[in-house]
């Protein structure tokens, strides 16, 4: 039976959730502290990365701010405004009239502000102002998509809201909430990108909280995944869950993703059908070569620079310098392509896996068609990483110096040919799971291939000491996999003979075996 044949809900990936339609967290309880801002009158702003649910979350909480009737609350988009060639003053008319819209869909007639069609307003404060002055209850005003206003329409959208803030609740709304993917830092960067300031330390500097929506919890993934088990019968197990929950790290979006993927897609709404670990990975491979909108956006950033210079650190585990460690951080954090915790690393093992696969693209569509998984198995199925790596010895030799210079990424192009190399011929049987973070000084990969495990550590050679670095940290790698033997692969950038640079030994480190690479 399907869902809509059921009448059953769904896991949903695109738009606002409903409860009467589809699986979800409340989103009330994922920011508790908004409601007592109200309260408080305060003008506040919330961010977060794309489809973590903050319109959801936006449209719940005015639902429940209008059943209580204390408030007037309204949810607008000023997305519309969000182009480069509009003057204010047409902004001005279309943030106007979006209000306006957007009321005659959410609120009853005598709540709405007055319609805007044949009259004249200086800009969005004398229509706010009128609007509040007429209405008994206090209004709750909450912009979405505020970061998609550019320069000037930004910098004079900002200064009236500042301007009327000292005159609420009677004469402008009671609360004001800025929405949107970015810290308010990131609206002052914007502003001061044209050599134009507000004259303040801060845009808003009325605003009294930035608030981050955050990820699903263990528990919160967890309780997703179990409405669906109560309303067919269909388990997702414990081994499961964890699975969902390791690989999305609570992502609101992957962990519908994933969750629609294994019961809608791979098992065809058939819940008689049992989930397994193995489904849940099949459907995590699936988003990653189908390449949704949501992962598809997040690629997109990588053609940023501030955004490349951290994502190549992190594959590199290289540090930052001191002078874009802190609003490019925050900007990567913002847009959810890294964690908010440190070190820094990829906010989730998709995302690990998606970024450097779609860096390496053009690299592992362009290795021969030769290179591919029946060379390097042997008769009884297994996999032979020494024949693999001894290969890519040859093609890095031969390949290298053309590829490396004309490459996008430079600085991480060395580890990412390797990954590539590797996927070409791990795509037909196994996994490659990447290990990435600032200032560890390499990438820890674990090769699956059937019942196989291979540990590989890649470093670029920076000093003396690489090398024992390497080798201390690979064996507490091993130990970790509890495995006794592992790849140590080191890139050398210095100008040596090939002879000097290419090498493949075996050292014994106590009870384990080192496999050294030189390239």
């Amino acid at each position: 039976m399907t869902a809509e044949k059921t009448g059953k809900k769904t896991f949903n990936t695109a738009g606002l959730c409903f409860p009467e339609k589809h699986y979800m967290v409340d989103p009330l309880k994922r920011l508790a502290e908004v409601e007592k801002l109200i309260k408080e009158e305060l003008y506040f702003t919330l961010h977060a990365p794309r489809q973590t649910g903050k319109t959801t979350y936006l449209h719940a909480l005015a639902r429940k701010l209008n059943s209580e009737g204390i408030y007037i609350a309204l949810v607008v988009s000023f997305e519309e405004a969000g182009y480069s060639s509009i003057t204010v003053k047409e902004a001005n008319d279309k943030l106007i009239n979006s209000i306006y819209q957007f009321s005659l869909i959410q609120l009853p007639g005598e709540l709405r502000p007055e319609s805007p069609t044949g009259k004249h307003y200086e800009g969005l404060k004398e229509y706010l102002q009128n609007w509040s002055t007429n209405q008994v209850k206090p209004i709750v005003l909450l912009i979405d998509e505020i970061d998609a206003l550019l320069d000037d329409v930004l910098i004079s959208i900002l200064r009236q809201l500042r301007s009327g803030y000292q005159n609420r609740p009677k004469y402008f709304p009671s609360s004001v909430a800025l929405v949107g993917l970015r810290d308010i830092r990131e609206y002052k960067a914007k502003i001061r990108e044209g050599q134009t300031s507000l004259g303040t330390a801060s845009p808003f500097n009325v605003k009294s909280e930035s608030l981050l929506l955050q990820n699903f919890t263990k528990q919160e993934v967890f309780e997703l995944l179990e409405q669906h088990t109560q309303a067919t019968g269909q388990v997702f197990g414990g081994a499961e869950k964890e699975e969902i929950f390791y690989l999305s790290n609570g992502q609101p979006w992957l962990t519908n993703a994933l969750a629609r993927q294994i019961v809608s897609k791979i098992l065809a709404d058939d819940y008689s059908k049992e989930i397994t670990v193995d489904i849940v990975k099949e459907a995590k491979t699936q988003l990653i070569l189908r390449r949704d909108t949501h992962l598809d956006s997040l690629v997109d950033k990588l053609k940023e620079d501030r955004v490349k210079r951290i994502v190549q650190a992190i594959i590199n585990g290289d540090s930052l310098e001191f002078n874009i460690l802190e609003d490019d951080v925050v900007y990567v954090r913002d847009l959810g392509i890294v964690s908010q915790t440190s070190p820094l690393k990829f906010a989730n093992p998709i995302y690990a896996e998606i970024i450097p696969r779609i860096m390496a693209f053009p690299m592992e569509a362009s290795i021969p068609m030769e290179i591919e998984t029946p060379w390097f198995v042997n008769p009884d199925g297994t996999l032979d990483m020494e024949k693999l790596l001894k290969e890519f010895q040859k093609f890095y030799r031969r390949n290298s110096g053309a590829w490396l210079d004309r490459f996008e990424y430079k600085e991480s192009a060395h580890h990412l040919l390797l990954m590539a190399f590797l996927q070409r011929v791990i795509n037909s049987g196994g996994e490659i799971i990447r290990e990435m973070a600032l200032g560890n000084g390499r990438i820890d990969l674990l090769v699956k291939f059937g019942k196989q495990e291979f540990a590989l550590e890649l470093k670029i050679k920076r000093d003396e000491y690489t090398i024992e670095d390497g080798k201390e940290q690979l064996s507490r790698y091993l130990d970790r996999l509890g495995l006794n033997e592992g790849y140590l692969v080191i890139f050398d950038p210095a100008e040596k003979s090939w002879a000097e640079k290419l090498y493949f030994t075996l050292l014994p480190m106590g009870n384990k075996t080192i496999i050294m690479v030189g390239l």
